[in-house]
């Protein structure tokens, strides 16, 4: 089994902002993900805070809209890809959330 990293893109809401049946519901809908994936999620990962993005330059730059990452074991790109089939991460269905799905490869040294 090969293991996927999913990367999240987008603004994604903060839960401090959410009411606390809001975060309630935002975090069922991510435990019944969890659930439903079981043991082919490898690591759940965390969101991300504020970045930079250092360029071959040398300047710095914005980074990508990158709000966190999973890692999830899957036997191949288009199983790593159904994986994210009711994802909370994609429940607005407006085009503006998006889920990279990347094989992580050894490293070749």
């Amino acid at each position: 089994m090969a293991r996927y990293m999913l990367i999240y893109q987008g603004e994604a809401t903060d839960m401090s902002e959410m009411t606390p049946e809001q975060g309630a519901d935002v975090m069922a809908k991510w435990g019944a993900w969890m659930e439903r994936i079981g043991p082919a999620l490898v690591d759940v990962g965390s969101p991300f805070g504020p970045g930079t993005c250092v360029v071959d330059d040398g300047s710095i730059d914005v980074p990508a809209a990158s709000t966190g990452f999973s890692i999830v074991e899957a036997a191949d790109m288009a199983a790593a890809q159904g994986m994210t089939t009711g994802h909370p991460y994609l429940s607005e269905g407006k085009g503006n959330y998006a889920i990279d799905v990347f094989e992580m490869m050894p490293v070749p040294f």
